[in-house]
């Protein structure tokens, strides 16, 4: 082994100490020592070793009870540890191993076994903090890799989300400035949620305006008509929930789902009279409750070719009137307890 490397070397007789020494002296290995177990901690506590010589029979601790005390602490388990013994039997070396040494040398110390042993054991360790300190370089790279490869896929849904986005505006009767306002009010209404996190804040922020995405493959006269639908045509209209499920299910990452569940559910009411599966009160999902009050107080205080927007007062007075019938209360609640941040958002 190279130069610099520490050994501690352990023994109550220091004749044994300064024969240790004076046979690895020349391959100028740094020493200390100490002439019982509890100065060996003392020291092992303080300073780094590479290896530790550890004398079995000793006053005081023995150097099982030090090897065991070693084995325990996240920064000394790994030192290796050998035995000095004049006991050679076999439970004496079995208890030895069993305590986490890594091999023992008998005394009177042979120079050329001591020094073969020291030396393998020293390489040994050298090499296991290279492979740790490789896997750990390796793991991270691994992770930040990773981290930028979902990073990567989350870039790819927003962009594929912006041009399904772009398609719908062209196609529909809603504004861009109407799927934007809708997510910003979704993403007010999940921020002062209590149990949403900002994540998912974020999921419904990037996900909302995907809401009516269906309406893209609705008939263009059905969409742009300017009275009142009929039913079988407002049969037709209903479809584009289920129309966005078709086309969005074949995908579980986060925002593409997150898209195909608002877009399927956010016309259900709380009281279970919506459409299109008849959903209600909490098996309705959360994602939709919450775009649900940002949609229709959007289409509320806004000018359609179907109608004339209300003002801000009766559309706030509408959502508050249907709390418990088409919205869930909670978000009602909180909408009704934020009013000034959304009738702010409306304006844009």
């Amino acid at each position: 082994m190279s130069n610099g490397s520490h050994i501690l070397i352990v023994d109550d007789v220091s004749d044994n100490i300064q024969v240790a020494m004076s046979i690895l002296k020349e391959k100028n290995y740094q020493f200390s020592f100490a002439l019982n177990g509890e100065q060996a901690l003392n020291l092992i506590e303080k300073n780094e070793f590479d290896l530790i010589l550890l004398d079995i029979m000793m006053p005081g601790m023995s150097g099982y009870e030090v090897c065991q005390q070693l084995k325990v602490h996240a920064n000394t388990k790994e030192i290796p540890v050998i035995f000095l013994t004049a006991k050679v039997d076999v439970d004496s070396i079995k208890e030895g191993f069993k305590v986490g040494a890594v091999d023992y040398i008998t005394k009177p110390f042979h120079p050329e076994e001591l020094i073969a042993r020291v030396k393998t054991h020293l390489e040994l360790y050298a090499a296991k903090r290279v492979l740790k300190r490789h896997n750990l370089n390796l793991k991270n790279s691994l992770l930040y890799r990773e981290k930028r490869f979902m990073q990567e896929l989350d870039d790819n849904q927003k962009e594929m989300i912006q041009v399904l986005i772009e398609l719908m505006e062209a196609n529909s009767d809603e504004t861009g400035r109407h799927i934007r306002r809708v997510a910003e009010y979704s993403r007010l209404l999940a921020h002062y949620h209590p149990s949403v996190t900002e994540e998912d804040a974020q999921i419904i922020y990037y996900a909302a305006p995907m809401h009516d995405i269906g309406k893209i493959a609705l008939p263009h006269e059905i969409l742009h008509k300017p009275g009142r639908l009929t039913e079988e045509e407002f049969n037709i209209m209903k479809t584009h929930t289920t129309l966005a499920h078709e086309v969005l299910k074949i995908s579980n990452r986060k925002y593409i789902k997150a898209a195909e569940i608002i877009a399927m559910q956010h016309h259900e009411k709380w009281n279970g009279t919506g459409y299109p599966l008849g959903l209600a009160r909490e098996n309705i999902h959360l994602y939709a409750r919450i775009v649900a009050i940002a949609d229709v107080f959007d289409a509320l205080t806004h000018k359609r070719i179907y109608k004339e927007a209300w003002s801000t007062e009766e559309a706030v007075e509408y959502i508050i009137q249907h709390k418990n019938t088409q919205f869930d209360p909670v978000l009602v609640d909180i909408f009704e307890e934020h009013v000034d941040e959304f009738i702010a958002i409306s304006h844009f």
